[in-house]
């Protein structure tokens, strides 16, 4: 009976010792998805802030273009009023000769 524990015990035991190598296994390869997944993690981040950068700048340069449209239309505006004046005072001119 004892010999019978004996051997029920040994095999217990190299039972317990596969589930702990299966476990340090699991755990190793755990351990190097975790340090992959941080690695990606930190990647994602550095882009994010780089596109949040960029992003930034390229608002900064459509709030320029649309400020130097909105400038050109005025501009332009203008000179579309002084040239309807001229044209009017040609046309004028032209009529008292």
């Amino acid at each position: 009976d004892a010999n019978r524990q004996i051997s029920d015990l040994k095999f217990k035991l190299a039972k317990s010792e596969q589930e702990i190598t299966a476990l340090e296994q699991n755990v190793i390869r755990l351990e190097g998805q975790v340090a992959r997944y941080k690695t990606a993690a930190e990647n994602a981040e550095r882009v994010e802030d780089e596109l949040k950068a960029e992003k930034r700048k390229l608002q900064r340069e459509l709030r320029s273009a649309l400020d130097k449209t909105e400038e050109l239309e005025v501009s332009n505006g203008h000179l579309v009023k002084r040239l309807e004046k001229m044209k009017a005072n040609r046309s004028a001119f032209l009529s008292q000769q």
